[in-house]
Formats: C-alpha cells, sequence, structure tokens
C-alpha cells in the first residue's frame, strides 16, 4: 500500500503516470495545480485524493476519469471541462461495473455528464457540486446519473444547470437524501423503474419540473422541499404508475401542480403542507387506494382537481384553508364536511383558458351556486372530518 504524490516539481508529473505506476490499494495524493489530462481509467483498487483542490481539465476532449475497478476513492478535486457529444454519455467522473466506491468533495464544473454510474453497487457520491452550462435540454447531460445499479448513497451533493439533477433508472434500494437540485432544465430529481428506494431531506427547487416518478413501486419520500418549479405544464411532484409509496411530511410550496398523480395506486399521502401552489393535487384515473391524510392545503388556487371516478380513494382529516365551516364542540374537527372540489377547477380541467377568470367575482358567484347544489362535482370527494387548525 505506497503512496505517491503528483506534482509540477515531483517525480511524478501527470496523474495517468502514477495511475500506471500504483498498485491495487496504493494511495494516490495530487497536490495543488491544474492537469489537462482526460480519458484516464482507474483499472485497479486505488485511493485518488486532492491535496489543495487540484483542477483536472478534460479540455474538453472527452470523458475525464473512468473507473472500472472496486475500492475506489476519488476525492478532493475540481474537474472541468467535459466534452459535449451526441453520441456518447461523456462525463467527468464515469463508473462502471464498480463496487464499494466512494466519490466525495469533489467540483464538476462545465460537465456533459457529472456523475455517471452504470451496473454498479455500493456507492457512496456525498458532499460533490455538479453543474452545467447548457441552455437547451439537447445540449446537456444529467449531474448524477444513475443507471442499473444497487445499493447507492447519494447525499448531500448540490446540482443546477443540467438537463437533471439527478437521475435513476433500474436502481434499488438506494437513498437519495440531503441534495440542493436547483435552476435544471427538465427535472430535479428523474427515476423510472427503481424500487425500495428512499427519498429524504432533499430541496428541489426552480426547476422545468421537480420530481418525476415513474413506474416504480415500494418508494418512500419523507421530508423534501418541492418549490418554485413554475411552467406551463410543471409540478412539484409527478407520479405516473407507483404503487405502495409513502409521501410524508414533504413541503409543497408555489409550483404550478404540486403533486401530479396518474394510474397509481396504495399511497399515504400524510403529514404534508401544500402551500400557495396552482393545483394542490392533481389526479386522473386508474388510481386505487389512496389515502390523503393530516396534510394542511393552505391557499392554494385549487386544493383538488379529480376527472375519474373516486374508487376507494380516502380524504380525511386534512387542513383546508378555505373550509368555511364551524366547530361547535371545539373538538378540532369541523362539525360540517368539506369538498375540495370547485366547479371552476372542473371548468378549467375541460377549458383551460378559463383560468384568466380565477379571481374575478363570477367564479365567485360560480362555486357558490354549486356549493348549495352541486351537479358537476363529485358527490363522494368530500372529507369528512376537516381540521380546523393548521396540522403541526
Amino acid at each position: 500500500m505506497a503512496q505517491w504524490e503528483v506534482c509540477s516539481d515531483c517525480k511524478i508529473k501527470t496523474i495517468a503516470e502514477a495511475i500506471e505506476n500504483a498498485s491495487p490499494a496504493d494511495t494516490i495524493f495530487v497536490l495543488k495545480g491544474i492537469y489537462r489530462e482526460h480519458e484516464l481509467t482507474l483499472l485497479k483498487s486505488l485511493h485518488l485524493i486532492g491535496v489543495g483542490n487540484p483542477v483536472i481539465d478534460g479540455m474538453e476532449m472527452g470523458e475525464i476519469l473512468g473507473i472500472q475497478a472496486d475500492s475506489v476513492t476519488v476525492t478532493g478535486f475540481t474537474f472541468r471541462n467535459v466534452k459535449l457529444s451526441h453520441t456518447k454519455d461523456n462525463a467527468a467522473i464515469h463508473v462502471f461495473r464498480s463496487n464499494h466506491f466512494t466519490i466525495e468533495n469533489n467540483i464538476l464544473e462545465d460537465v456533459f455528464f457529472g456523475i455517471l454510474l452504470e451496473k454498479s453497487k455500493y456507492g457512496k457520491i456525498r458532499n460533490n457540486k455538479v453543474s452545467g452550462n447548457s441552455l437547451k435540454e439537447f445540449q446537456s447531460g444529467n449531474g448524477i446519473h444513475v443507471w442499473d445499479c444497487s445499493f447507492m448513497e447519494i447525499t448531500n451533493n448540490t446540482l443546477h444547470a443540467l438537463r437533471d439533477g439527478i437521475y435513476f433508472e433500474f436502481v434499488d434500494e438506494s437513498v437519495v437524501s440531503g441534495n440542493l437540485s436547483y435552476d435544471n432544465i427538465r427535472y430535479g430529481l428523474h427515476f423510472m423503474f427503481s424500487n425500495h428506494d428512499q427519498y429524504f431531506g432533499n430541496t428541489f427547487r426552480n426547476n422545468g419540473a421537480g420530481v418525476a416518478v415513474m413506474f416504480s413501486k415500494f418508494i418512500d419520500m419523507r421530508d423534501n422541499i418541492f418549490e418554485k418549479n413554475w411552467g406551463a405544464s410543471s409540478f412539484g411532484l409527478l407520479l405516473k404508475e407507483i404503487y405502495d409509496a409513502e409521501i410524508v411530511n414533504n413541503t409543497f410550496r408555489e409550483n404550478t401542480i404540486a403533486i401530479n398523480v396518474d394510474g397509481s395506486s396504495r399511497i399515504n399521502y400524510t403529514q404534508n403542507d401544500l402551500i400557495s401552489n396552482g393545483w394542490a393535487i392533481k389526479i386522473t384515473g386508474g388510481c386505487y387506494e389512496n389515502i390523503f391524510s393530516t396534510n394542511n392545503f393552505i391557499g392554494n388556487s385549487f386544493d383538488v382537481s379529480y376527472n375519474s371516478k373516486m374508487n376507494d380513494n380516502r380524504f380525511e382529516d386534512n387542513y383546508w384553508s378555505n373550509y368555511a365551516g364551524y366547530d361547535l364542540d371545539r373538538d378540532g374537527i369541523g362539525d360540517v364536511p368539506y369538498r375540495p372540489i370547485k366547479l371552476f377547477s372542473y371548468i378549467v380541467n375541460r377549458t383551460p383558458e378559463t383560468i384568466v377568470l380565477l379571481r374575478s367575482l363570477f367564479i365567485d358567484l360560480l362555486n357558490f351556486s354549486e356549493k348549495v347544489s352541486p351537479i358537476f362535482t363529485p358527490d363522494d370527494l368530500v372529507d369528512l372530518s376537516p381540521r380546523t387548525q393548521i396540522i403541526p
């Protein structure tokens, strides 16, 4: 387990030379400086340690660092200038068929793809800052892109100005926590066909859309913040064919649509705060056995939009800021049930252009008439036990 030093005044002046000479389990210390190198490949279990934040400049010549060995560590570097390509997913760090590796405390600037992980297990991606500079989706890659992997820990990273901040596909038994993903062109987090995963303590802000969860099951999303994801078809959280999930104690603030649900079943939405969104919850067909319980709906333009049968979905014990009922016995539960769907929401679903009338007196009268004599809004979509105080 030898140690090697790389610097302009050292015996070994390039990272490539140090990698070539090192033996498995050796440590390579790269001292402060700028190293113009690319297509570096680790085929041995090495520890690559940056001292004084050295810069590896790929000069837009291709990928910078490839990892194809187990038990590798890469920490303390700035990676810069990854080549944009329309035929190859060039990355600052590309991990392929590696297990038990750690990539932490790095800065990745002006990247196409930042960290690309394929067919690997037991990886730790921690405390990295990843950024791109593209303004269009077809010119940009993802910050942390994970494909066909398991047992990954993606924690405390900052990602912005990318296509997707974090992308998962066929990734199981993994954790995404404490990350900040903002100002990305498409999604803050995008994952598909990925099961038994946990997402907690993340912030997704001002992305094209916040988080898209598709074709997955056994998902646990807790203590996340989804905010300021605005746009004509934007949302904080999109659920498409998701099953057996927990959406708990999240904050959805100032999104066009806070939660958009399509064909998803057996999901518990509990103790979430939905504040100042366009639509708090939009539900389309094929949803069964979902429970919306003890959530706070505060100051949304529309609390619920629902265009299918109620099936066996339930709303219970939620706080609704638009609730105008009374609580004579002062038990904290309204004595009058609350129906969260307004007639105007039904009209906007059918004719989106009518949204320009949102704050008009005419709409207030329309919603009042539907409340007195409901015709279009579903009778069975009702919270029988609305809370009269915000749920802490």
